[in-house]
């Protein structure tokens, strides 16, 4: 039978149901903030793995995700602190009950401001009550905010990718569409800002309020606020919603700044700093590399110590290595890039036609490759190197080669990787990584 949210019984079952519900409320926080714990370094791992392939979407995913479960998580545990010391002052009003100003017996200058700003022992236990009964409700208005400004600037994202990018080769309908997308866009969330700030002046004043009115319809859709707009009215009719609102984010972005800091051991040196001649990044070195949220930084070797006649040399994939590897052969730019998202429902004959044309320029693709990579060990070069594609240890697509070590003697040695980059209409040799190791041959 449906429930008649109107009726006298609705309104009583719900009113005994906000009396009953800290416990369930603890039950559930303490369940969800192990939850929350566990899933964590996952979706760290996920989104450094995502940060490492330099897929947007993925990181955009994992983002909302990792700010989503650190809102959840603090205002979670805020919430058990306070429940906490909700059931702490029960328990010490039931021993002592309300504060005996008179028994303490201080001067009149004390005991006046005492009463006016703490005041009944029962008053301090509502407004614990009441910050209790609320965090759950911020939490996800705070979430709902978050996915919103990710929405919006996805939005106009699209506008710039789709109307106003590579202008010039548009037809003039699609670019005047494009800025007056992007300016309604724009003023919208200026707008819908302000009216944030002031909590609605924008809706208050008589004139204003025509002019935002079709900005806040087509937003209330874009920000998806249908689903979570009871709740900001029902915080912002009361003045107790209004100031909690105000303290949590500000409260959010301090947590957010002390996890943020870091103690320097040094003023010249750190374990963070890219490889150098006197510098070993473990991300270098495939043996270091033992955690999950772990990943080759450019290029690695098997080991800081080396005792084969041999050098493994690990090259990791990344988009601007393709993209050199086109400016240099201009043949084996497609027509239509495939890189990035795609999908297996539609496919054209003229995709089709392009990987198998794509498949036999791949022996064209590992020899240009081959010349645009140069190695270097301190003063010996090597050139025209034999690559292989393969897949590291750490799950990412790379380029892998071997050179040889029989003319290098035992020592310490670096190792210098070279691309060839197209830098002011001209191909020019970059450094790419400095690898330091030592040779001792068995």
């Amino acid at each position: 039978m449906q429930n008649d949210y109107k009726s006298k019984s609705f309104k009583e079952w719900l009113d005994k149901l906000q009396q009953e519900s800290w416990q369930l409320e603890l039950i559930i926080s303490g369940f969800s903030i192990y939850g929350l714990t566990q899933v964590f370094e996952p979706l760290n791992d996920s989104f450094t793995m995502a940060q490492n392939d330099s897929n947007t979407i993925k990181i955009i995913i994992f983002v909302i995700a990792l700010f989503a479960c650190s809102i959840l998580l603090t205002t979670l545990l805020l919430h058990v602190i306070l429940r906490g010391l909700w059931i702490g002052a029960l328990g010490l009003r039931y021993v002592s009950g309300d504060i005996n100003y008179e028994k303490l017996n201080y001067r009149p200058k004390f005991d006046n401001y005492l009463r006016k700003k703490i005041g009944s022992f029962d008053k301090y236990i509502s407004k614990l009550e009441d910050y209790c009964s609320v965090l759950f409700a911020i939490a996800f208005l705070l979430i709902f905010y978050l996915i919103s400004f990710f929405i919006i600037t996805g939005v106009i994202t699209a506008i710039a990718y789709f109307f106003l990018k590579d202008h010039e080769n548009k037809h003039i309908v699609l670019f005047v569409i494009g800025i007056v997308l992007m300016v309604f866009i724009l003023l919208g969330m200026l707008f819908t800002f302000i009216d944030f700030l002031t909590q609605g002046y924008l809706k208050r004043n008589k004139w204003l309020a025509k002019v935002y009115f079709p900005f806040y319809w087509v937003f209330s859709y874009l920000m998806l606020s249908f689903l979570y707009r009871p709740l900001v009215y029902n915080f912002l009719d009361n003045k107790f919603g209004k100031r909690l609102s105000y303290i949590l984010i500000p409260l959010y972005f301090l947590i957010s700044m002390l996890g943020s800091f870091n103690f320097i051991k040094s003023n010249y040196l750190s374990s963070s700093d890219a490889s150098s001649t006197f510098i070993a990044n473990i991300l270098n070195y495939d043996d270091e590399i033992i955690k999950k949220d772990m990943f080759v930084s450019n290029a690695s070797i098997p080991s800081k110590i080396i005792t084969t006649h041999y050098l493994p040399i690990f090259i990791k994939q990344h988009k601007v290595i393709e993209d050199a590897i086109f400016e240099y052969n201009e043949a084996l730019k497609p027509e239509e890039d495939l890189r990035g998202i795609s999908t297996n429902i539609f496919v054209s004959t003229k995709k089709e036609e392009q990987k198998q044309k794509i498949d036999s320029l791949r022996i064209d693709y590992i020899k240009t490759l081959s010349k645009i990579y140069s190695f270097k060990i301190d003063s010996l070069e090597f050139n025209n190197i034999e690559f292989v594609f393969t897949k590291h240890n750490t799950n990412q697509d790379g380029f892998e080669s071997v050179v040889s070590l029989k003319q290098i003697e035992d020592g310490k040695h670096d190792l210098e990787v070279y691309r060839l980059n197209m830098e002011n209409d001209s191909l020019k040799q970059k450094l790419i990584a400095t690898i330091p190791f030592w040779l001792y041959k068995e």
